[in-house]
């Protein structure tokens, strides 16, 4: 069902974008409301997230990095037949206003939730995402994402707050082809050298650390990354 009233969304949405469609046209001056009616249809009201976890949280995510996706979505390199629909003939302009928009929110997250894993899977997780696994040349989530894995800026995300299904099916993609980024994909680096039991245990640690009330990036500059990165240049 929750899928169903995203794709009424977006068709309700595409109808008023047709001054921003084609040519790279200014986007029409229609209100941030209705651009931003299909992505809260799946993304929750201010980008918060809903209860269907596929759909991430994307209030106070860096606005470079809501625009690098958006991008990525219009030219194919993420793989999402509503959001590759809907973005396909959208200006930079247009995605950048949308990215700033959400950028800016700061709803509440959701309380920690508990992971369900074994100590052994949580102290993998924490291990691999503080520490990281140098034998396969596999860096610490906290040594691109920030020490309080908030993300850093310009382009960088945070990770908490987002559920285990967006997480694990995010790595799934990686490893698939499905999500990709301008090269080098570091992204796909790492996803291609963790095994699945990897993954789910990074999953299940993350969601189970509580938001800090002071979560937001880091500033640029803060720490160089351990790896070439085209996906947040």
């Amino acid at each position: 069902m929750k899928r169903i009233l995203c794709s009424l969304a977006f068709c309700a949405l595409g109808a008023g974008n047709s001054a921003a469609q084609g040519g790279g046209a200014a986007p029409a001056r229609d209100g941030m409301a209705q651009r931003s009616a299909a992505c809260v249809a799946c993304h929750g009201a201010q980008g918060r997230a809903t209860s269907a976890g596929y759909f991430p949280r994307i209030a106070g995510k860096p606005q470079a990095y809501l625009f690098n996706q958006l991008v990525n979505f219009r030219q194919g390199r993420r793989t999402n037949p509503s959001m590759n629909h809907l973005l396909a003939h959208l200006s930079d302009e247009y995605l950048a206003e949308i990215a700033a928009y959400f950028a800016a929110q700061r709803p509440p997250y959701a309380p920690a939730r508990a992971a369900g894993a074994s100590r052994a899977t949580l102290a993998r997780g924490e291990r691999l995402a503080t520490a990281g696994d140098p034998a396969r040349k596999v860096p610490a989530c906290i040594a691109c994402h920030g020490q309080k894995l908030a993300g850093v800026l310009p382009a960088v995300p945070g990770l908490l707050g987002l559920s285990r299904d967006y997480l694990n099916a995010q790595f799934g993609g990686w490893r698939n082809g499905v999500r990709r980024a301008s090269k080098p994909d570091c992204m796909a680096h790492v996803a291609n050298r963790l095994a699945p039991s990897d993954v789910a245990a990074v999953a299940a640690w993350l969601l189970a650390q509580p938001v800090p009330a002071d979560y937001s990036a880091e500033p640029a500059g803060a720490a160089a990354l351990p790896m070439a990165c085209g996906g947040v240049q």
